[in-house]
């Protein structure tokens, strides 16, 4: 398979930001890592260490902060633990499955590589910087051990996969919308503007955005209780909501999809 790689650096707000994407066909995935006021913020993917690695070099960092388990987030945990000599924190719900080689479908390692095993240590409900105070907001939904990362000092938000687009259209199996929708509103209670997210990137007006998604997704929600309630079926229901068949759904052998998005509303 033939993958085209692309690497970016950027600097904004106090933020120092990297963005690797990976290309095959028509599937194109890309992902983020923050470094902030002496921590980073994921660590990207195994299969974009090398690209990463101009950024590891200049970045000055203390710790790292693990939005959640997934490869495309933890993939440079153990190389940066090796190399830098670095703690890792994360969500105590998907510890002790990271001290294994990640076990994962084969379309996701011929993206982001295999991830190695690393250790990391649970993290608090609040943690320190340099010069700020973070509080830590469980966010379930993209994952059951999915965290966001709220800067209290600067009013960021670093909302991992919280956010990514406005209007979801294939999500993973795994994924919950009715979880999703109550992690929208609890980190609305907070208050920033700028949101950084692992996918967009730098969100300027990132209230606005993550508004506009939790509307969407009540809206979608509703009208698919209400055509459930008609009688319609998963199928009938995704080919009038979501008619369009996205290249990742074939290529994930069904991991990702539509239908995945009216299953876990039918089955909150």
């Amino acid at each position: 398979m033939i993958f085209k790689k692309k690497f970016e650096q950027s600097e904004g707000s106090g933020v120092r930001m990297v963005n690797g994407s990976i290309q095959f066909q028509a599937i194109h995935l890309n992902v983020h890592c923050f470094e902030v006021d002496g921590v980073l913020i994921d660590t990207g993917a195994t299969s974009l260490q090398q690209q990463f690695k101009p950024f590891f070099q200049q970045m000055d960092v203390d710790q790292i902060m693990l939005t959640h388990y997934h490869e495309d987030h933890s993939g440079c945990a153990s190389y940066l633990q090796k190399e830098y000599n670095l703690p890792v924190y994360m969500s105590e719900k998907r510890l002790e499955e990271c001290t294994k080689k990640a076990k994962y479908p084969l379309y996701r390692k011929f993206f982001w590589g295999s991830r190695p095993a690393f250790s990391a240590q649970p993290i608090n409900a609040y943690f320190t910087s340099r010069t700020s105070k973070w509080t830590v907001i469980e966010t379930p939904g993209h994952t059951n051990d999915h965290l966001a990362f709220y800067n209290e000092t600067t009013g960021q938000l670093f909302s991992g996969d919280l956010f990514v687009s406005p209007k979801t259209k294939v999500v993973l199996k795994e994924e919950s919308i009715p979880q999703i929708i109550s992690s929208i509103e609890k980190v609305l209670t907070y208050n920033f503007e700028e949101l950084f997210c692992n996918h967009a990137g730098y969100v300027k007006n990132g209230k606005q955005a993550l508004k506009l998604k939790l509307e969407y997704l009540l809206e979608i929600s509703d009208r698919i209780q209400m055509m459930s309630e008609e009688g319609l079926s998963i199928k009938e229901i995704k080919q009038q909501i979501f008619a369009r068949n996205y290249p990742i759904t074939r290529f994930s052998l069904g991991e990702w999809d539509s239908q995945h998005i009216i299953s876990s509303v039918l089955n909150k």
